[in-house]
């Protein structure tokens, strides 16, 4: 598919000539930085070298305070006390930080992940009885129960307390909860909004830490944790969030704990050598890599089987036992893609052979046999292929489950939400929600949620868009350029890797299809000095017949380092080409 390319604005000229000036960097590099709001040298100390020192005051977070002391009370008095947590990334992580943290403190304790497909996301009938059964009084609840507003009154009449630890967006109500910490509540003004639910937590342990005059350095050992949720649950990686993933990337690259180490090995990531207890890979360890290689190994054992797997895995005390609970959830991550890779086709070709389908504006398709499991994945897959909103449905007991994924500038959590009456459950957030509802209610929400698009959308051609930040030179890449560059990172939403364009490169003989139709490009500015450079173009091989013939052709990518057989270089990571413009 086609897609637009949009150039960010450039920054204001006498801005970027100070601030070039006073890093001693190159212009292009201080026009990234006053693109992304960084203007004097101070701005850009802090955003070059996060500091823990400037995470907000945790007690700025509504009923933080409430949180702490009903913990306490249950630490005094002896209860037990249960982590409750999805079965995501997200929710794994988030149970594993607080389930640990609070292990040091009582031996009264357990966690709850809930099951898929027999229970649901978010806190379940099945999941409250547990605890009320057990004799769990305190219930600590994860990247979940901002609309269990009934099931924790449920639990509250059976004896059971909630302090619930959310991020997703409310609904009409707020839980009648001991605590409900969740900076997207309206009534909560805490400085940061877009916090992951195992950044929650975290900030729920800081919260006891400083009550307690615990050492926040007793702290930074959870930031692994922490990070691979904010990789995998693509929150932004702005604000506290970019302090935390910093540094907890740099514990992943040096000391993560068992389970990840083991998560890693099976990933192919392998150790290459061990000092003062300090891992060093073959490689420098990324956001990318977390969001590719651990997150879904992590997810897996939740699609598959169960999420308590994965809590096990996280919480393992040895790399013996992470790596025999590793292969388990390894295999399940294989098994995952053979599901999903069937699903996706049977999708796709669903979509290609409905003339009313491949007419809509949106994508809601059901198919009682695809596993539950990964239409989440599914639904991601199809909205890159078509670039439309997108729901895919599968069987769930007696209802239909969902899972809802978006494109640029639509709000899909929005668009569920005006069909709510239409729904048995729904949560999520602007770019992907989950819901169910009632089977001879299917065909009625299709076409509503048909109609809601196709309204907000009328007039907006539905072309994927890439986001390039500025165009660049050939010459302007060297290593100085991209050491300041790798200084940017870490990468994701609020803070992508800087793309660029370059236009009217020619190939400089070099350049052939490699693997399964990627091009591997060695191309020049033929009215500038220098080069030849070196670039890869996955799944873009059908460009070599115009390349091959010497037609000049402008290329959109990241800069990034390729090492092969011991040498480093640097090489262009090409997103998009276009021929002859």
């Amino acid at each position: 598919m086609e897609k637009r390319w949009i150039i960010k604005e450039r920054g204001e000229e006498a801005v970027i000539a100070h601030l070039s000036e006073e890093l001693n960097i190159d212009q292009h590099l201080a026009n990234l930085l006053v693109q992304r709001g960084i203007r004097t040298f101070e701005e850009a100390k802090t955003f070059f070298r996060p500091q823990l020192e400037e995470l907000h005051d945790p007690f700025l977070m509504k009923d933080m305070d409430k949180a702490i002391h009903r913990i306490e009370r249950a630490l005094k008095n002896g209860e037990k006390i249960l982590v409750y947590g999805d079965y995501d990334v997200d929710g794994t992580t988030a149970v594993a930080l607080v389930y640990l943290f609070l292990r040091k403190l009582t031996d009264r304790i357990d966690f709850y992940i809930p099951d898929r497909y027999n229970e649901g996301y978010g806190i379940s009938a099945k999941g409250v009885e547990f605890a009320a059964d057990e004799g769990f009084s305190l219930v600590v609840a994860l990247d979940c129960g901002i609309k269990a507003v009934e099931k924790v009154r449920e639990a509250k009449e059976k004896g059971v307390d909630f302090i619930i630890c959310d991020h997703h967006r409310p609904g009409a109500g707020i839980p009648d909860a001991i605590a409900v910490l969740d900076p997207k509540r309206p009534d909560c003004t805490y400085p940061y909004k877009e916090l992951s639910g195992c950044g929650i937590g975290f900030k729920l342990i800081q919260g006891y830490a400083q009550w307690h005059d615990i050492p926040f350095e007793d702290l930074k050992e959870y930031l692994d944790l922490v990070v691979v949720s904010i990789a995998s649950d693509i929150v932004d990686i702005t604000g506290e969030n970019r302090i935390l993933a910093y540094y907890g990337l740099k514990l992943v690259n040096i000391r993560p704990r068992p389970g990840i180490e083991a998560i890693l090995k099976y990933a192919n990531i392998i150790k290459k050598e061990e000092e003062n207890g300090n891992l060093f890979f073959n490689r420098e360890l990324s956001i990318s890599d977390l969001v590719f290689l651990v997150g879904p190994r992590i997810n897996a054992a939740g699609r598959i089987e169960s999420g308590r797997n994965s809590v096990e895995l996280l919480v393992a005390d040895n790399f013996k036992q992470a790596l025999e609970i590793g292969k388990q959830i390894d295999l399940y991550n294989t098994e995952r893609k053979t599901l999903d890779a069937l699903a996706t086709q049977q999708a796709v070709e669903m979509i290609s052979t409905d003339e009313k389908l491949k007419r809509a504006r949106s994508t809601v398709i059901f198919n009682p046999d695809w596993h539950k499991g990964v239409i989440g994945i599914v639904a991601s897959r199809l909205t890159e292929i078509f670039y439309r909103p997108t729901i895919v449905f599968t069987q769930a007991g007696d209802f239909v489950t969902g899972s809802a994924r978006s494109v640029k500038d639509f709000d899909i959590y929005d668009a569920v939400d005006s069909c709510s009456d239409l729904l048995e459950h729904f949560g999520g957030h602007k770019f992907a929600a989950g819901l169910s509802l009632r089977p001879e209610n299917l065909k009625a929400f299709q076409d509503r949620f048909e109609e809601i698009v196709a309204e907000r959308l009328e007039g907006i051609e539905m072309v994927p868009e890439i986001e390039i930040d500025a165009e660049l030179p050939l010459f302007s890449i060297h290593s100085r350029f991209f050491n300041i560059l790798k200084q940017f990172a870490p990468f994701g939403p609020g803070n992508m890797a800087p793309l660029f364009i370059t236009k009217g490169v020619v190939n400089a003989g070099g350049s052939r299809i490699v693997g399964k139709n990627h091009l591997k490009l060695c191309v020049v500015h033929p009215e500038v000095h220098g080069g030849p450079f070196s670039g890869i173009a996955f799944q873009q091989g059908d460009y070599m017949t115009h390349i091959e013939k010497g037609i000049p052709f402008d290329l959109c990518y990241n800069i990034e380092e390729n090492e092969w057989n011991g040498t480093v270089t640097l090489q262009l990571n090409v997103k998009d080409i276009r021929v002859g413009t």
